[in-house]
């Protein structure tokens, strides 16, 4: 954030709150060969090959997300009325100046303070000094209300981790903030001065709202706005939790309701980026083993409060022994069983003692450990029942009923058992694997849909019942990776 060193008065404040906010003033830095102005990165990128980046974009997208784009794309003069109208000049003046390095590839200013070695702390390379004449938001304004905020809304930030990081950031006093760039000619012109565009960041921030339709404040917005969990990187945290909220606050608009910064994931020790250039294409992943696998090993292996490493060798190992070994195998050999000794139909009867309190334990643990965020618990929830029921097989050996007629109701209580653990995880791991977990329930011939169930509350059954079809035909869920 910017250091405030010089004054000069003119008249253009941010939607104007209590008197203050936004203020004109020429930056004086030391003069160095001049870099790359912040935002000719976009600049160039629409310039150079604006149709081919869309078009690369689109074609990796389902049909139904493709028309998310479009209206995204659609929605420009939504954007530049949504900024101007937040940006609107109000008269006022207050003094300001400022004086940092800007970081091309981060595309933001860097406090002396936080550089490490002189050097960014992402891309460990030096920014570069510059000096253009900018408007300023008055962020310094708004630490009291913010920290109000924080103390009445202690879910506002998670984990409290992240939390502490941005009070302590707040009570030390803030500095107020660039938000406008000379030196660009693609952006949003301000409202009062044309010749500058607004800076990309805020126009990032200003269109979560227009993505929802503001300005207008009926329809997608009313119905969307303020957003229940915002989710974001942990590097970006003060841009959505002390930048973002001031400008909601002036703006008199609701914040969302909880924002919450996730850790990195890493690539042998170093942070995924497109400026590294060591990203891992996840669509490649996709092509070959699916969106879920990937999305299981992600919210598995990394948790959503801390870093965590991606490599192809625990990517494998997981997969073949979570995905293929357990989850599959029960899914695949329940399956077969039903259709091998029932004709495809399952009993109705009454389940194995015991499993019916395991099903409740996971749903319960399940439950209160997704409210906190901890996804990779929730899953590991689900995971119990998956290895209870596996060890069920092994322990009934149901190979060894089915050759006894005598023991006729033993196998079809292991059998629903078994079909009830199967729709219990199915039910647990949709939103984590939807893909899987939709093939599992549509092979079991459950109704309704698992898009429309809901969890019930600890202890009660599953909204959800068969139709009375056989089940559907045995398949590999995840097929083995072959090393």
């Amino acid at each position: 954030m910017e250091k405030a060193s010089k004054e000069r008065s003119c008249s253009f404040p941010f939607r104007k709150t209590d008197g203050e906010v936004l203020y004109h003033h020429r930056n004086r830095l030391r003069q160095q060969p001049s870099p790359p102005r912040h935002g000719l990165r976009e600049n160039r990128c629409r310039h150079d090959r604006p149709i081919q980046a869309h078009g690369g974009l689109q074609h990796a997208l389902p049909h139904g997300k493709r028309r998310a784009l479009d209206q995204r794309r659609e929605g420009g003069a939504r954007e530049r009325d949504g900024a101007q109208g937040i940006l609107r000049p109000d008269g006022g003046s207050v003094p300001g100046g400022l004086e940092a390095p800007r970081h091309f590839l981060c595309e933001r200013f860097y406090p002396e303070k936080d550089l490490v070695d002189g050097k960014c702390p992402i891309h460990k390379t030096v920014p570069q000094w510059v000096s253009e004449e900018n408007y300023f938001f008055r962020l310094s304004a708004y630490g009291p209300k913010l920290l109000e905020h924080y103390r009445r809304n202690p879910e506002f930030i998670v984990p409290e981790t992240r939390r502490n990081e941005i009070v302590n950031v707040v009570e030390s006093g803030l500095d107020d903030i660039s938000v406008s760039r000379a030196s660009v000619a693609w952006g949003i012109p301000l409202p009062n001065d044309p010749a500058h565009t607004v800076y990309v960041w805020v126009d990032a921030l200003i269109n979560y709202i227009t993505g929802v339709g503001y300005p207008d404040m009926n329809g997608d917005f009313s119905k969307y706005w303020p957003a229940d969990l915002h989710v974001i990187g942990k590097d970006i945290t003060r841009f959505h939790c002390v930048i973002w909220p001031a400008m909601l606050l002036s703006a008199k608009l609701p914040l969302p309701k909880t924002v919450l910064g996730h850790g990195w994931v890493s690539f042998h020790g170093e942070k995924l980026s497109k400026s590294l250039g060591n990203i891992v294409n996840p669509l490649d992943i996709v092509d070959r083993w699916g969106a879920d696998a990937l999305r299981y090993y992600v919210l598995k292996e990394v948790p959503l409060f801390r870093d965590g490493d991606f490599s192809w060798e625990l990517f494998i190992d997981r997969y073949n022994a979570d995905l293929a070994n357990d989850w599959g195998n029960l899914f695949t050999r329940t399956v077969s069983m039903v259709h091998r000794y029932r004709g495809g139909k399952v009993a109705e009867g009454t389940l194995i003692e015991g499993l019916g309190d395991t099903f409740a334990s996971a749903l319960r643990d399940y439950t209160e450990a997704m409210d906190r965020f901890e996804i990779e618990k929730g899953i590991e929830a689900a995971w119990s029942v998956i290895r209870r029921a596996n060890r069920l097989v092994e322990e009934k050996a149901p190979w060894n009923l089915a050759k006894d007629p005598s023991r006729g109701a033993e196998l079809d209580a292991l059998l629903a058992t078994l079909v009830a653990a199967l729709q219990h995880v199915a039910l647990l791991l949709y939103p984590v694997m939807p893909g899987k977990a939709g093939e599992v329930w549509e092979t079991l011939k459950l109704t309704p849909s698992l898009d429309k169930v809901r969890l019930p509350a600890t202890g009660a059954p599953i909204p959800a019942r068969a139709s009375g079809e056989p089940l559907g035909p045995s398949k590999p869920l995840f097929p083995r990776i072959e090393r």
